[in-house]
């Protein structure tokens, strides 16, 4: 290669290089994407998109606190991980007392219809108990288990059906009609 062709090589290189970073796509993002609020590092930080959910609210209950427990086959026993969340729920509902709550259960698959009910309005109970003991007051609470009617998720696998075995605790403004 003769030095005046490894020189116009990297000449072309360079120029090309410059123009490249000349290029700025920074109107281009800006108009696709919304500016994202600040960060401060802070694991409490709020996911994009969701920076201005007001506080109290029924977003908020389900972004900061988790509305979902989960249980083990044929139990309505709460575990740690089911305590935990109960104990962030509690400490929502009781910032924020205007709120009522319906208690959710349901079952999995693993037996009669009649049995599943029962267990999920056992584990709905379960809840709303353990919520009574964190200082929710149980006038604005109500259980109702659903059996096996609701599941999330239809499949054999073991692992799958535990999702199905869960008290979702849902916000109200009123109680449901009767």
């Amino acid at each position: 290669m003769s030095a005046t062709t490894g020189y116009t090589s990297r000449l072309l290189a360079a120029a090309m290089f410059l123009a490249l970073a000349a290029c700025s796509t920074t109107k281009i993002a800006s108009l696709e994407e919304p500016t994202a609020a600040p960060m401060t590092g802070q694991t409490n930080d709020p996911a994009p998109g969701f920076e201005n959910v007001a506080a109290g609210s029924e977003e908020d209950f389900i972004l900061t606190v988790g509305r979902r427990i989960y249980f083990k086959q044929d139990s309505a026993v709460l575990d740690s991980v089911a305590m935990a969340t109960l104990d962030n729920q509690a400490a929502w509902l009781n910032r924020n007392p205007t709120w009522l709550l319906k208690l959710q259960g349901f079952a999995d698959d693993s037996g009669s219809a009649s049995k599943m009910e029962t267990l999920s309005q056992k584990r709905a109970d379960a809840a709303m108990a353990y919520l009574a003991s964190k200082g929710v007051d149980p006038k604005r609470m109500w259980a109702k288990g659903y059996g096996n009617d609701r599941e999330v998720r239809d499949c054999t696998e073991r692992s799958c059906k535990v999702q199905n075995r869960r008290v979702v605790t849902n916000l109200r403004s009123q109680p449901d009609a009767v």
